[in-house]
C-alpha cells in the first residue's frame, strides 16, 4: 500500500513539474521574464543544478569544479556541429558522454579524498582545465576568442546526405525544426523534464539510499566493510553527465563554447544555486537556479533612468536618494542582492526555499485542517 502511494505522489509531482515547464512562459510573463533566452536558461541552468544535486545532495561531497563538464559538454557540441551535422541529436549525445568521461577521470582522482580536500582537489582540476582551455588547447578550443562555427567547416554527415545550410552560418535544428526561439526552449524543456525524472528515479532507488547512506555517515558505512568508491564515483559520474548535457544545450541554443564556461565562478554558482533551492530536494535546485538566473538578467537590465522611474512618486531630493541606494543592488551591483538573499536564506532558511515552502504549506494545512490532514508517506524528504 505504502509503495502505491509513493508511486502515485511521483506521479502527481512529475506531472505537476510538467505542467509548470510548460507554461512556464505564461506564468512568467508578468514577471518580465518570459521570453525565450532567459526561458532556455532556466531550463538549462535546472539541469546543470539537478546533476550537481545528485552529488552534492545525496553524497554530501561538495565539487568545486563542476564547471569543467559544463564546458567539455559545450565544446564538444559545438565540434559535432563543425565535424559532423547541426542536428542537435549526435551533438547531445556527445556532450553526455564527454561530459561522464571527464568525470570518471577526475572523480577517479579527486574521490580518494573527502571533504575540503575533495573540494579543494576539484576547484585546483577546474582551473587547469579553464587555464588548458584558454591558453595550451587553443587549436581545439580556439582560446579566448572560443569555439565558433565557420561556413566552409566540414559537416560530413549533412555533406552526405546532401542538407544545404544556405549563405552565413548555419543554425542549429532537430530534423529541420530550428533550435532558436520558442522551439528551443520546449526542446530544452522536454530534456529538463526527461532528466527530472531520471533524478527522481535515483532519489527513490536503493543507489540513492545508498548515497544518503553516504553523506549520513561514510566512516561507519566503511567500518562495515563496504565499500563506498564505486557508488561516489558513480554520483560523480552522473552528475558530471547532467552537466555536460547542459553545456551542449548552452551550445545548441547558441552555437559559442568558451573556456569562461569552466571557470571557477561558473562552478560556485550552481553551488549557489544548490542550496539557494534546497540540496536533497528533487526540485530544489530547479528554484534555485530559476532564481539566480532571473536575478542575474533583470535586476542587472535595472539602470539609472528605470530606477527614477520606479521612484517618481518621490520628491525629487528622496528620489535621487532612494535611485542612489538602489542603484547599490541592481545592475552591474546584483550581486549584492544575491548575495544579501543567500545570506539571509542560509540564516533563516538552511534548506533553503523548499524549506521555506514546506513551512508554508504545514502552516496552511495547520490553519486549514487542523491535525486531520493526510499523514506523510514513511521516508519522504520535506518538499519534493
Amino acid at each position: 500500500m505504502i509503495e502505491k502511494f509513493s508511486q502515485k505522489g511521483d506521479l502527481l509531482l512529475l506531472l505537476g513539474f510538467a505542467l509548470l515547464v510548460a507554461f512556464g512562459p505564461v506564468i512568467m510573463e508578468p514577471f518580465g521574464a518570459g521570453y525565450p533566452d532567459l526561458m532556455q536558461k532556466f531550463a538549462i541552468f535546472g539541469i546543470f543544478a539537478m546533476g550537481f544535486n545528485i552529488l552534492f545532495g545525496l553524497t554530501g561531497y561538495l565539487s568545486f569544479g563542476h564547471a569543467v563538464f559544463l564546458g567539455v559538454g559545450s565544446y564538444t557540441a559545438v565540434w559535432s556541429f563543425k565535424l559532423f551535422t547541426m542536428n542537435v541529436i549526435p551533438a547531445i549525445f556527445l556532450a553526455t558522454l564527454l561530459g561522464g568521461l571527464f568525470a570518471l577521470l577526475i572523480g577517479f582522482i579527486t574521490l580518494r579524498r573527502s571533504g575540503i580536500y575533495f573540494s579543494i582537489l576539484t576547484l585546483a582540476f577546474a582551473q587547469m582545465s579553464y587555464n588548458l582551455a584558454y591558453s595550451v588547447l587553443t587549436p581545439i578550443t580556439n582560446g579566448e576568442t572560443g569555439l565558433q562555427l565557420r561556413g566552409h567547416d566540414l559537416r560530413m554527415v549533412d555533406a552526405l546526405f546532401g542538407i544545404q545550410h544556405g549563405p552565413g552560418l548555419p543554425s542549429t535544428s532537430l530534423f529541420g525544426l530550428s533550435m532558436s526561439g520558442w522551439s528551443g526552449y520546449y526542446f530544452c524543456a522536454v530534456v529538463m523534464i526527461v532528466m527530472f525524472y531520471i533524478s527522481m528515479r535515483i532519489f527513490r532507488s536503493p543507489f540513492g539510499m545508498m548515497l544518503r547512506a553516504v553523506k549520513s555517515n561514510q566512516n561507519r558505512m566503511n567500518y562495515t566493510g563496504l565499500n563506498t568508491r564505486p557508488y561516489t564515483l558513480a554520483a560523480f559520474v552522473i552528475s558530471g553527465m547532467y552537466a555536460g548535457l547542459a553545456g551542449g544545450l548552452l551550445a545548441i541554443t547558441d552555437p559559442l563554447a568558451g573556456a569562461e564556461r569552466m571557470q571557477w565562478t561558473a562552478s560556485g554558482e550552481v553551488v549557489l544555486m544548490t542550496i539557494l533551492g534546497g540540496s536533497g530536494t528533487l526540485l530544489g535546485p530547479v528554484i534555485g537556479a530559476g532564481a539566480i538566473k532571473y536575478l542575474e538578467n533583470i535586476f542587472s537590465a535595472f539602470n539609472d533612468s528605470i530606477l527614477m522611474q520606479v521612484f517618481a512618486f518621490l520628491p525629487e531630493t528622496l528620489q535621487h536618494a532612494a535611485v542612489s541606494v538602489a542603484g547599490l543592488f541592481v545592475g552591474e551591483g546584483w550581486h549584492l542582492t544575491l548575495g544579501a538573499m543567500f545570506m539571509l536564506i542560509v540564516i533563516f532558511l538552511p534548506g533553503g526555499l523548499m524549506e521555506g515552502a514546506n513551512r508554508l504549506w504545514n502552516r496552511l494545512r495547520s490553519w486549514g485542517g487542523g491535525s486531520g490532514g493526510a499523514a506523510p508517506r514513511p521516508g519522504a524528504t520535506p518538499a519534493e
